[in-house]
């Protein structure tokens, strides 16, 4: 499979598009410096995405992208296919006029084992959806973060990024150990 930058581009920016919907239309402006993808690149991406009713867009103030469909109706295959990526590991690039050695019907002689695998692709990538993906990253976000609640009260007086744990005063070692 030859899954190029427009396909991950592609798949990136409806994630990102699918996690902020909730709070109206997304800008592919936002999209762009979020992501770090070119803006004309962007809005060639979503003109093919709109014309396979995946988003639609809102225009005038405050306007931008929605998706067309139900978050977990949308798949990765979609999303591919409709920015013309081709799903496709053959030689010929599924025309079956492979070069090199051929067969009895003209194709090479791994063509059936890199049609198979093009099949197995499009059933994994239809198979993901962009519910899935949402939900993969809001956990991965989830995971950054965690609350730490005061054990004598049950409040949540300070939210505390656990990858880069920052000690709470001096001799913390000897506070946490006091909790």
């Amino acid at each position: 499979m030859r899954l190029t930058t427009k396909g991950r581009f592609a798949v990136t920016a409806m994630i990102d598009l699918a996690l902020r919907q909730e709070h109206g239309p997304v800008t592919l402006a936002g999209i762009s410096q979020r992501q770090r993808i070119s803006l004309s690149y962007l809005e060639q991406l979503f003109g093919k995405l709109r014309r396979h009713e995946i988003v639609e867009s809102v225009r005038g103030p405050g306007g931008g992208y929605n998706l067309a469909r139900r978050v977990e109706e949308v798949t990765v295959a979609d999303i591919i296919i409709a920015v013309d990526e081709p799903i496709d590991s053959t030689q010929c690039g599924g025309k079956g006029t492979c070069d090199g050695t051929k067969d009895l019907h003209g194709h090479c002689m791994t063509h059936e084992l890199w049609s198979t695998l093009n099949q197995k692709m499009v059933e994994y990538l239809d198979s993901v959806s962009l519910k899935d993906l949402v939900d993969q990253q809001r956990q991965r976000e989830g995971q950054a973060t965690t609350v730490l609640r005061d054990r004598r009260t049950g409040t949540a007086p300070e939210t505390v990024n656990t990858t880069h744990a920052v000690p709470l005063g001096p001799n913390s070692v000897f506070n946490m150990a006091r909790s």
